[in-house]
């Protein structure tokens, strides 16, 4: 039973919306969000404004030479890295949605597990597997007596075809997650229509349910091309020269903070084009399920060589993308086990795990004030102001550091400008290359994953909650401390553990922005790689995947509830 809440401050409570508790009156909320949307979208307007400024003969030198070949390099590395994405995650959602054979409720889970493990350190362990002197070519050396590497055949892994390969088998997960999710919610209706018309089950996954899946392949295809565009451990140690790449160059080795601004602008435009064209593609796609009885969908079982052919297909990309890194990893790293007690590491540590506790404490708390206010006041200006907020996860970690860097130098010198002509005492620099920008970076980067976990579970708290709050006097604040966070336990400590994995593995950002003889997990990793021994950082790098598994296993676990939940609803329905 539904009730009209009392209106309040004499404001008659608006028909078709959930009124909510005040605090303040709108105006509150909406200075709220704003000044999160500001901080949030700081870096990228210092960005375009360092951009305008000439940088010399480093932007000519840059336009004529580099710039043409990175942003070549970066399409051809994206568009390879989107077809094989396409290709093994489209595939094996499909096997392990509508197919039946031996392992399909392993391969269910573990086609994530590549998700543990970020792009650089499969880039490493590729190199160290498959280089000269790695054990492959070693034993093929051996075996067949060659003398040298001029002797024989072998792929290089240090190319752009290898970066789409390592990339590719890392990345698939976005495409898989998506689109089975739409697999699973597609209409047992529709696909019996094709059957009874003789589809077979090749033409009913080309003609019906990959047409009906394309939303869900556009999203997951575009999280893995911006994936390729953030990364720089990898695509460096594989010899491949993208716009990350050219930027960090750039600005470090060059010394030209202005072309490095311009090159992130570049990159900033390919990034919004992306979001354009993903949404472009699907602006006309809206299917519905027209049945209101549930019903499980066709499984096509699969005995003989066509199971076998299943079983290859499925555990290809969980051997290539996770087994081989993870194996290769942890044999060096048991050679290397007394890294363990080293200062460096244990130092690396600490700094991992504060600076990502810090990160998590603001990003998850920016989000859920975020996400309530948008609960609160669900008008335009709110709803447009949160939806910017949340940009900062589609922007590189590289160009989102040179765009954080100039707004904090710019504090750093009028502060120091300022107290020298006051006081003559000089500040130096008190934001830049310290750990709170880090800090700053993270939150920036990741509050759209913690706003959309906190959002979908606040979408699960009943409106009549807030009518009785408000009826009963409770102001906003009191009400989202006393009766929603409790009730929203499981999505904030949700959002607290994907923000935190996330900061762990971050690299780009970190490695810009961290202070001098600064090391953490990610940048420990990066740095031996950096120097050809990779073996220095196995130790960091294993502690790494297995923070990263953490989430993979929460998925996991949730893709087996919601497998329990429909086979419950079946049989629910089944009886009656």
């Amino acid at each position: 039973m539904s009730f009209a809440a009392p209106a309040l401050d004499g404001a008659p409570a608006a028909a078709g919306r959930t009124p909510g508790p005040r605090l303040g009156g709108d105006v509150a909320w909406t200075v709220l969000v704003s000044v999160i949307s500001f901080f949030a979208l700081l870096p990228i307007l210092a960005l375009v404004v360092i951009s305008l400024t000439p940088a010399g003969e480093v932007w000519a030198h840059l336009i004529s030479t580099v710039l043409p070949r990175a942003i070549s390099t970066t399409a051809l590395l994206m568009l390879g890295v989107a077809g094989v994405v396409t290709a093994v995650g489209v595939t094996t959602a499909w096997l392990v949605t509508m197919c039946r054979f031996p392992g399909r409720r392993l391969f269910d889970w573990a086609l994530l597990l590549p998700l543990a493990v970020p792009t650089y350190i499969v880039a490493y362990t590729y190199v160290e597997a498959m280089d000269v002197t790695g054990p492959i070519q070693t034993t093929i050396r051996a075996v067949f007596g060659f003398t040298s590497a001029r002797d024989y055949w072998f792929p290089e892994i240090r190319s752009l075809p290898g970066a789409v390969f390592v990339m590719g088998m890392v990345l698939y997960p976005y495409v898989y997650l998506t689109t089975r999710a739409m697999f699973l919610m597609q209409s047992a209706c529709a696909l019996d229509v094709a059957r009874t018309l003789g589809a077979n089950p090749l033409r009913l996954f080309s003609s019906v349910a990959l047409p009906l899946a394309r939303p869900a392949i556009a999203v997951g295809v575009t999280l893995a091309m911006m994936e390729c565009l953030n990364d720089i451990g990898a695509v460096e140690h594989l010899g491949v020269k993208t716009l990350t790449f050219s930027i960090y160059d750039t600005w470090l080795n060059r010394g030209s903070l202005a072309g490095a601004a311009q090159m992130a602008t570049a990159m900033l435009v390919i990034v919004f084009l992306l979001i354009w064209l993903e949404r472009f593609a699907r602006r006309h796609q809206r299917y519905h399920q027209t049945s209101s009885r549930y019903r499980m969908l066709p499984n096509y079982r699969l005995t003989g060589w066509k199971a076998a052919l299943a079983i290859l297909a499925c555990s290809a990309p969980i051997v290539l993308g996770f087994l081989v890194p993870a194996s290769v990893l942890a044999d060096v790293a048991s050679r290397r086990l007394e890294q363990l007690s080293a200062p460096g590491f244990l130092s690396a540590v600490v700094n991992s795990i504060g600076l990502s506790l810090a990160a998590v404490v603001l990003t998850v708390l920016t989000g859920l004030l975020v996400a309530y206010t948008l609960r609160l006041r669900r008008n335009r200006l709110i709803h447009t102001i949160a939806r910017f907020s949340t940009i900062g996860y589609a922007v590189p970690g590289t160009v989102l550091a040179v765009g954080i860097l100039i707004p904090s130098a710019a504090f750093d010198n009028f502060l120091d400008g300022t107290m020298r002509a006051t006081f003559g005492i000089s500040t130096g620099l008190l934001l830049t290359g310290s750990g709170a920008v880090i800090v700053y970076g993270y939150a920036t980067r990741f509050l759209a994953v913690a706003f959309g976990t906190l959002e979908s579970g606040l979408q699960k708290v009943s409106p009549n909650l807030d009518m009785a709050s408000r009826a009963l006097g409770r102001t906003a604040a009191r009400s989202l401390v006393e009766i929603h966070m409790p009730m929203i336990k499981p999505a904030l400590a949700t959002a607290s553990m994907l923000v935190f994995v996330e900061c762990m593995k971050e690299l780009p950002a970190t490695i810009l922005l961290r202070p001098f003889n600064f090391e953490t997990l990610s940048t420990t990793v990066y740095a031996a790689a950096s120097q050809e021994a990779f073996e220095r950082g196995a130790v960091a790098a294993l502690a790494i995947v297995a923070v990263g598994l953490l989430p993979v296993i929460f998925l996991a676990r949730t893709s087996s509830s919601t497998f329990r939940d429909r086979k419950a609803a079946r049989r629910e329905r089944a009886g009656a």
